[in-house]
């Protein structure tokens, strides 16, 4: 697979490819370098326009014009689409290549909130093309490389959607390795081709929760711009929360969608980003900002921004601000308690409480016992093999073994009556704690539990 350099809207250091006052643009270069030169010094990316800049719009149903309404008034408070899209260091045109990135997680019915709902994305495909943006593609990467992402969209309701507007899908079945010397963790990325091809990305992400990152949202949803199988690798590869959100970042600022709106509509709380539950939130927030977009999330859900690694991460990148938000909605700028009151949820089930890594040094010799691990509920396991196909490890940690031999709670059948053909079996000396199986188990077998212990010390430090 060839490599390729991707200059521009990466905050270049000023080679002598551009030099430093030039304007950056989407450029790729075969890779020919000499393998004895010095490699390209990281710089910081340049800020993103809109830099803490949220809006919040109340949107009670998934009804098309109620949708529509709120997406428009969302984007109108940053200033309207024109100015949005033309803003930073590539302005998008109305014949530039545009694609639409829904969050396709799994083949789901969007009642479940697993997935963008496809009300959101054809809101944001129809405002698209009445501001006369017609060059639209759409797509994702979903968690399962073994599934097509067109049937993924098609069982998700994006498929009909895209349809409607006469949005093609875009090439997200191929991908090229793309070198990115200015990354913190990652310096390339196998993106898939018709990122590379975009001229800018929409990011329609969903409000959910992640057992590894705490949340999912704008900066977890470019996820899917990495290539098939190359997802799971990453999480082999970048195995821990923290360095798993340093390539995250990595990635933002390497792909840099010029417009990132959430559906909060009906949110996902618990065992997320697949297996939680539905919970109304009532919200559509957008913004040019992904981190600025996630930590207001955190406010209205009543967890603290820093908690979430992908926030520090992204600030860290220079992708966006956790600490200076600016809130707007239909009455004006809100504070972050203004916002919560008004939009927030206390109840809202998500990890609030402190991780192993910021405890006393003293008790640093707890830490295997602190640790979450994911746990198989016998009873509704069906041995489906979908958990043992997304870990990413080598050897595999979880595998299926028959029915006969998993105990008395198992017999031919699950709890909801479906046919077992055996039961998923962890080997926790490889597990690497990445959660790839619980995120990706179509049946909620599967979910993350802590100790005893780690329950206790929730309660008794923080980070």
């Amino acid at each position: 697979m060839p490599a390729y350099i991707w200059q521009g809207n990466t905050g270049c250091a000023g080679s002598s490819r551009c030099g430093a006052d030039a304007q950056c643009e989407y450029t790729m270069e075969n890779n020919m370098e000499d393998k004895n030169k010095k490699p390209a010094q990281a710089a910081k990316p340049a800020a993103f326009p809109g830099r803490g800049r949220v809006a919040i719009v109340k949107c009670g149903t998934y009804d098309g014009q109620e949708v529509q309404i709120a997406v428009q008034r969302a984007v109108e408070h940053l200033g309207g689409l024109e100015r949005v899209l033309s803003a930073g260091e590539k302005p998008l045109v109305h014949d530039s290549r545009i694609i639409l990135k829904p969050n396709l997680l799994a083949k789901t019915e969007p009642e479940k909130a697993c997935t963008t709902h496809p009300a959101v994305f054809k809101a944001v495909g129809a405002l698209l093309q009445e501001n006369g943006y017609k060059n639209l593609r759409y797509g994702d990467s979903p968690g399962n490389p073994m599934i097509s992402v067109e049937r993924v969209a098609q069982e998700c309701g994006i498929k009909a959607a895209a349809d409607s507007l006469g949005i093609p899908l875009g090439e997200f079945e191929s991908g090229t390795q793309v070198a990115f010397p200015q990354g913190r963790a990652a310096d390339s990325f196998v993106l898939c081709d018709e990122v590379i091809k975009a001229d800018g990305i929409i990011n329609i992400c969903k409000m959910k929760t992640h057992q590894l990152e705490r949340i999912t949202g704008a900066v977890k949803n470019t996820f899917g711009c990495v290539y098939g199988i190359n997802k799971g690798a990453s999480h082999a590869k970048f195995a821990t929360a923290e360095v798993f959100a340093k390539m995250l970042a990595d990635l933002n600022a390497l792909v840099r969608p010029k417009l990132h709106i959430m559906d909060g509509i009906m949110a996902m709380e618990g065992n997320g980003p697949q297996s939680g539950t539905p919970t109304p939130m009532g919200l559509i927030l957008a913004s040019t900002d992904p981190v600025a977009l996630d930590a207001v999330f955190c406010h209205l859900v009543d967890l603290k921004p820093e908690l979430v690694p992908t926030n520090v991460s992204g600030m860290e990148q220079g992708i966006g601000t956790w600490t200076d938000l600016e809130i707007i909605d239909e009455s004006g700028t809100l504070t972050v308690q203004e916002a919560f009151e008004k939009y927030g949820s206390s109840t809202f089930n998500v990890q609030r409480g402190a991780e192993y890594r910021g405890m006393l040094r003293p008790v640093r010799f707890l830490a295997p016992l602190l640790e979450k691990k994911p746990i198989v509920r016998k009873n509704i396991c069906i041995g489906c093999g979908i958990c043992v196909n997304a870990c990413p490890v080598e050897g595999k940690a979880i595998h299926v073994e028959p029915v006969e031999q998993s105990g008395p709670d198992c017999g031919a059948r699950s709890a909801a009556g479906k046919q077992r053909r055996g039961v998923a079996v962890y080997d926790y000396s490889k597990c690497i704690k990445c959660y790839c199986c619980q995120e990706m188990c179509p049946e909620q077998a599967i979910t993350v539990k802590k100790s005893l212990l780690a329950r206790i010390a929730d309660r008794n430090w923080r980070i």
